[in-house]
């Protein structure tokens, strides 16, 4: 199971009864829900000695976590009992090649260095780490290009190049997999998605650019953005594990030696960099009334944590002593989502339109609804302003869910209109289930029959928090704090008429 459900299913039975030994792996990625597993743990094994928790990780700092689930908060505590087991790991050697100088554009640098790869060392995969959808996509189309130009000669290696990133159709992306003839040398250029997540086997030389992108909270502004940073050094080992899984490999990193040893250690964990509404939310139904005395193994800004406070309060979630309210608070801690999504869900019934409320919640919850081929991108745009309104991306969203059911939910009408059928079939999965909820709080299932003005009010509800207005200068501003904010090129908003307020 994922973190988060163990730490829901804590809701029902704190102490985990129910199980003698817990596994936690993948622990290096640090999530939001790893953080407050370790924590939540730490305390269940002061009330359970009998408990077994092993942590498993490729890069971890083991010695941090030892120490963290050593630190006795009781004066007569009994010896230590957290201890490091170290596996030798059975990767082949691989060599590491540094440039001697930094490079002035690590996307051109990638092309070239493949190109140098495929000219001058024997076969074998070529794994290319970049940071996003765009840049992946630049490098494709120019490997290519240069691909075309040995097919004139056919005495070299042809190249096959393929792209993988998350918003990649599942087609696609499992095209990595196949296996090629012996004449044709496989790159694939993807995101940190390949980091970790997945091994694609035949790859023997890995370029690495040294960046990725990161989902970034900032406090001030109350938004999420992605950012690109340096990797950790952490995460430049798991990039170079990949080319040593079948044989021995090269490790291409576009930085010199000196700025390798300069990186952090670590990734940042997620919880230093994430709102934390759902966090406190959560923690403060399993029962942890102070929240600023509760042990992460990396706390939090403390900033963030007085947002998520004084958001939870805005939504009516905790009262003036910072307690759960009754039924509202109670009930939004249910919702496996955003406290936002819970409350405009909760309050649905009051605008009678939970049906609509349901089904924007859930679309929303699914990543890249609309899908974008390589080389359909214009198609792809055309049929997604098909669907579009001018009340916005949560309206065009329910005009796409609902032209899918009333097509069956067909999956060459999604094939058709560039939708991710896959994403579709989920996003009706969840709206299921979070109907389940309503009806368990007796909240009615009602339709709007088509009043979009409801169904605005009723998203208003949750998330007021987020408006912003149309200044005289052209750019938006939040209500709260006067910070710029600027509509996004893949919202539908983007190229219409700008509204007043968003």
């Amino acid at each position: 199971m994922t973190e988060g459900i163990l730490v829901r299913e804590m809701m029902a039975d704190p102490l985990l009864s129910s199980y003698s030994v817990i596994m936690v792996d993948e622990v290096h990625e640090r999530s939001v829900y790893t953080d407050i597993l370790l924590g939540l743990l730490r305390k269940i094994v002061r009330k359970r000695p009998d408990l077994r928790i092993i942590i498993s990780s490729a890069t971890l700092e083991a010695e941090i976590l030892r120490d963290f689930f050593n630190t006795n908060e009781s004066k007569n505590s009994s010896k230590d009992t957290a201890t490091i087991i170290s596996v030798e790991g059975r990767n082949f050697p691989v060599d590491i090649h540094y440039v001697f100088e930094p490079v002035p554009d690590y996307v051109q640098a990638s092309v070239d260095t493949v190109i140098k790869i495929h000219r001058f060392e024997s076969g074998g995969g070529i794994l290319v780490f970049l940071t996003g959808q765009e840049e992946v996509e630049h490098v494709v189309r120019l490997l290519i290009d240069y691909a075309r130009t040995l097919k004139k000669k056919s005495t070299d290696r042809k190249l096959l190049i393929l792209p993988l990133y998350a918003a990649l159709p599942a087609t696609d992306q499992m095209k990595v997999f196949k296996s090629v003839p012996r004449h044709v040398r496989k790159v694939i250029v993807a995101t940190n998605i390949a980091e970790a997540s997945l091994t694609i086997s035949g790859i023997s030389y890995v370029v690495d650019c040294g960046f990725v992108k990161l989902r970034w909270y900032n406090s001030n502004t109350c938004t999420d953005c992605l950012v690109v940073v340096p990797v950790s050094q952490a995460s430049a080992d798991q990039r170079a594990g990949r080319a040593g899984r079948v044989r021995s490999g090269k490790t291409y990193r576009l930085y010199t030696e000196e700025d390798f040893l300069k990186l952090p250690a670590q990734t940042c964990p997620e919880i230093q960099r994430s709102s934390l509404a759902s966090v406190i939310l959560q923690l403060k139904t399993l029962g942890i009334e102070n929240i600023l005395r509760f042990n992460f193994p990396a706390a939090p800004p403390s900033k963030n944590v007085i947002n998520a406070l004084e958001l939870l309060y805005a939504l009516e979630a905790l009262d003036d002593n910072g307690q759960l309210t009754s039924p509202l608070g109670l009930r939004m801690s249910e919702f496996p989502l955003h406290p936002m999504f819970a409350k405009m869900l909760l309050v649905s019934g009051n605008f009678e339109c939970s049906e609509e409320a349901l089904i924007i919640a859930a679309m929303l919850q699914v990543e890249n609804i609309f899908t974008s081929p390589p080389g359909q991108g214009l198609q792809a745009r055309k049929a997604k302003y098909r669907f579009s309104v001018t009340e916005g991306d949560h309206i065009t969203l329910l005009n796409v869910y609902n032209a899918f059911i009333k097509e069956n939910k067909s999956k060459k009408w999604c094939g058709q209109h560039f939708l991710n059928y896959k994403g579709l079939m989920r996003a009706e999965e969840i709206r299921k289930q979070l109907s389940k909820l309503l009806t368990k709080f007796k909240i009615p299932l009602k339709t709007s029959e088509g009043d979009v003005d409801a169904v605005c009010r009723c998203i208003v509800a949750g998330f007021f928090a987020n408006a912003a207005y149309l200044h005289y200068s052209g750019v938006y501003k939040t209500i709260r704090g006067d910070h710029t904010l600027y509509i996004h090129p893949s919202s539908v908003l983007y190229s219409q008429k700008a509204p007043e307020c968003v």
